[in-house]
């Protein structure tokens, strides 16, 4: 890891930093909906275990272990048009999806609200935005942005095209933000966060090649949030990164709002696989009293799990793996 030398010419610097940062939180100006996300999980809903948010092929071939590590994927480019912003300005950033004829791809499936989610983090992840970009009638998205630090970005589109075999794609590329810059370390873990008077506390972590249950509870002013509201049609949304390669891990929530079973909070509940063992940074995205705020964990995923081999007699009967649930 490249030590926190101030660099004025951020091109020198453009590939030096995969140290992670700790960010406590930032706060999303309200929005009638927000990112996919996190349920509270308190009765019988329907769970599902989320994976990568993986790139397959259009005709259904195999999904890559992580996302977001190409621009190009299973027949489809993300073509970043703005390469370079400043920092601490605001800017207007535009692209777009290619198919394999390069032609713009003009049609998407609609997923948690939105046709695609664009999110940007910068190297050293102290710096996280989840955006809704408009899309022109020639499949040109556009979104302003404001970064407010200087450094190397990636950025992710999340989509899937409509009427395409395929279980979701996730396409990155690299952004410069133009300014002086230090990149900073990955702070150690911690099971709590907090923003705006929020404290956000963690229980679970990542595991490579099992299914771990992450639960996070909302409490403002010391008192448990029990009025989360839906976001993105969830109570929340979570986005891991991968700290170095910044490899792309979507999770889904247990639950739904209005299933009769998920409860609007204090807690939320993921299922969520790694896609190996390594430092992680996790942001939450939560709406409350109309306002979307983001919570940020660094984690560890551990050694994959490993499935025991029967000790006892042959009965029919042999230990299960502990997924801590």
């Amino acid at each position: 890891m490249r030590t926190a030398a101030k660099m004025t010419a951020f091109t020198a610097a453009l590939a030096a930093s995969f140290g992670v940062a700790w960010g406590v939180g930032a706060t999303v100006g309200p929005e009638p909906s927000g990112p996919p996300g996190n349920v509270a999980h308190t009765g019988t809903g329907t769970r599902t275990e989320s994976t990568v948010r993986h790139s397959g092929d259009e005709d259904g071939g195999a999904a890559s272990e992580a996302g977001g590590l190409r621009a190009s994927e299973g027949g489809y480019t993300l073509d970043l048009k703005t390469s370079r912003v400043a920092a601490d300005r605001e800017s207007e950033l535009r692209f777009a999806i290619r198919d394999r004829d390069g032609e713009q791809v003009t049609a998407f499936q609609r997923e948690h609200d939105k046709e695609l989610h664009l999110i940007l983090a910068s190297r050293d992840l102290t710096t996280y935005r989840h955006l809704h970009p408009t899309r022109a009638a020639d499949g040109t998205w556009s979104t302003p942005v404001s970064l407010p630090e200087a450094g190397p970005y990636r950025v992710f589109a999340d989509f899937t095209p409509a009427g395409k075999k395929t279980t979701g794609l996730t396409l990155g590329a690299d952004l410069a933000v133009s300014g002086p810059y230090k990149p900073a370390e990955l702070p150690k873990p911690a099971r709590t966060a907090t923003v705006d008077g929020y404290t956000v506390s963690l229980n679970g972590t990542l595991r490579p090649g099992a299914p771990e249950r992450l639960t996070f509870t909302v409490r403002k002013n010391g008192r448990p949030v029990t009025d989360l509201q839906p976001y993105l049609g969830a109570y929340g949304h979570l986005v891991a990164l991968r700290a170095g390669d910044l490899a792309y891990l979507h999770a889904h929530p247990e639950g739904e709002p209005g299933d009769g079973a998920t409860e609007p909070g204090p807690g939320v509940t993921f299922s969520a696989t790694a896609p190996g063992s390594a430092a992680y940074r996790l942001f939450l995205d939560f709406k409350h009293e109309g306002t979307v705020r983001t919570a940020a964990f660094t984690v560890h995923a551990g050694t994959a799990a490993q499935t025991p081999a029967p000790t006892g007699p042959a009965d029919g009967h042999e230990e299960g793996t502990s997924h801590g649930h």
